[in-house]
């Protein structure tokens, strides 16, 4: 059975996957970036929860990342395109369906990447708060 954890990550990847983007979960980034984009989710830290006791819940503040990369003449346009998708997707539902209590994208510190021989990477980490509670920390 999944844990609270898991399925808040795997909903929010299959949220990702509905954008133009080809997005991924844990992957390494391929040699070649798809003409669309691509977006890689890694997990993250759920760090230091806080715990109440009655009943013993306990709060976190999971920190996700989006790596976002795209290639091209047009990489500038591109990149801001493919952060603004993620960002109407994350505002669209902020619960993901009532699985969290509230999910926050953070803003992108986009570099230039450059590839020999070939158009430079325009890329960058969109940090991604999840806030949810579960009542075991293994669970």
């Amino acid at each position: 059975m999944p844990t609270p954890r898991e399925i808040i990550l795997a909903a929010l990847h299959a949220r990702l996957l509905a954008l133009p983007a080809t997005a991924l979960r844990g992957e390494v980034l391929p040699e070649r970036v798809p003409a669309g984009g691509l977006l890689i989710l890694r997990d993250g830290e759920p760090g230091e929860p806080e715990v109440t006791l009655s009943p013993l819940r306990y709060h976190y503040q999971h920190r996700a990342e989006i790596e976002a990369v795209v290639q091209g003449a047009t990489r500038d346009a591109a990149f801001d395109t493919l952060c603004a998708h993620v960002g109407a997707v994350i505002a669209a539902d902020r619960t993901l369906g009532g699985l969290c209590d509230w999910i926050e994208a953070m803003a992108p510190r986009p570099v230039d990447l450059p590839v020999e021989g070939a158009a430079s990477l325009k890329a960058a980490v969109i940090p991604v708060v999840l806030h949810y509670s579960t009542a075991d920390p293994l669970a």
